[in-house]
């Protein structure tokens, strides 16, 4: 269990003698308000409070709600059963309402989905399970779900084949780790604190950028201290396979890559094809690479399995050097087992480097018959 989980729930049991039912509504909400992103879900996993209970309390803080009979204290063994107690066929009908085959299947690697909650729940009453959307929200997110809004978002309006795109991914990571062939999910560190802007006296910006082994459950990080090119991006994925990746992969013969579909790992960049071949050039695989479709960045599992994880590790501590940062990623661990290494990249990463026609005809693409722009190989070339 992570230590910021046992932390909460050490502190949660010394105080629940003491509160009745309200104040600890409020109490968890606090804190949960105070963890900032994914702090919902770190309560409810330390306290056992339903999200539901966790976002009510919530809502009673920020609206200043005075809450009747401050003094009722719920009875031991009181309260209302967990409404998958009552109703032991509720997670099977939403799994299937979901989707059975992808999107619901527990062994699927890349679980999401972008149907409506509201919808869920009033399809699941009118089967026979009464179910409220939040708590449609609460379940899909304690089955390991992604819970994504269809509304358009500053990255673009959604993509009439963003299913069909998940679909295939999730198909291709399959059939990757059925071969015993590498998958790995790359992206720029969202960092929600001082990282973007925390600047050392000696080396400069850090620019953290992640790289995670879905099978493996490991992650590389490199902490740069340039611009966040595609250079950079390859530069990382190259430490990870050479440090990681090729002891646990040794006959391997591809690896695949998934990837938003913007920034220095977006599918027009053309410096991240030019720099992906010279990787493959050097390890002699051949690159599968996958982006997510357009305007859902969101969606990309990284963020669910290792930088939510490594926000909360130094969430509270000051970053006050690269070595802190560091430190702090790759002790980053999970009662999952994930493991992360990171390490400074000193090297120097200009922006604005333009590619020629020239030099992306010396890239071996092989673009996939389902939407070529998003699913690529990179092969080799033959040695000279």
């Amino acid at each position: 269990m992570p230590g910021s989980v046992t932390s909460l729930a050490e502190k949660f049991e010394r105080i629940r003698p003491h509160l009745n039912e309200a104040s600890l509504r409020l109490w968890a909400a606090n804190e949960a308000l105070s963890l900032g992103y994914g702090g919902v879900s770190e309560v409810s996993r330390a306290t056992e409070l339903s999200r539901t209970t966790i976002h009510a309390g919530i809502a009673e803080l920020e609206s200043a709600t005075v809450v009747a009979e401050p003094n009722r204290i719920r009875r031991s063994g009181g309260g209302r059963k967990k409404l998958t107690d009552k109703d032991p066929g509720l997670l099977g009908a939403l799994n299937k309402l979901v989707d059975p085959v992808t999107r619901g299947d527990p062994e699927s690697p890349l679980r999401w989905t972008s149907k409506s909650t509201t919808k869920l729940a009033r399809e699941l009453s009118t089967s026979g399970h009464p179910v409220s959307q939040r708590t449609v929200c609460d379940l899909l997110t304690g089955e390991g779900y992604s819970l994504q809004s269809v509304r358009k978002t500053r990255e673009g309006a959604q993509h009439p084949d963003r299913d069909a795109q998940f679909q295939f991914l999730n198909t291709q990571v399959q059939a990757a780790f059925q071969a015993g062939q590498p998958v790995i999910i790359v992206d720029k560190t969202p960092i929600k604190v001082r990282v973007h802007d925390f600047v050392d006296p000696a080396l400069g910006k850090a620019a953290p950028y992640g790289v995670y082994d879905l099978a493996a459950n490991q992650g590389w990080v490199s902490v740069g201290i340039d611009h966040d090119t595609a250079e950079f991006a390859v530069e990382s994925i190259r430490r990870w396979w050479r440090q990681m990746g090729k002891p646990i992969y040794p006959k391997a013969t591809r690896l695949l890559i998934t990837a938003d579909c913007g920034g220095s790992n977006g599918y027009r960049v053309r410096l991240w094809k030019v720099a992906l071949q010279r990787f493959a050039d050097e390890t002699r695989i051949t690159l599968q690479v996958r982006h997510l479709p357009p305007g859902t960045s969101k969606w990309n599992k990284i963020e669910h399995r290792m930088f939510c994880h490594i926000t909360q590790n130094w969430r509270g501590k000051p970053l006050e050097s690269l070595a802190i940062i560091v430190d702090l990623i790759g002790h980053t661990t999970t009662e999952k087992g994930l493991k992360i290494r990171a390490e400074i990249d000193a090297s120097s990463y200009p922006k604005g480097q333009t590619v020629s026609d020239e030099a992306m005809q010396r890239v071996r693409l092989k673009p996939d018959a389902f939407h070529g722009e998003w699913n690529y190989a990179i092969l080799p070339n033959a040695k000279l």
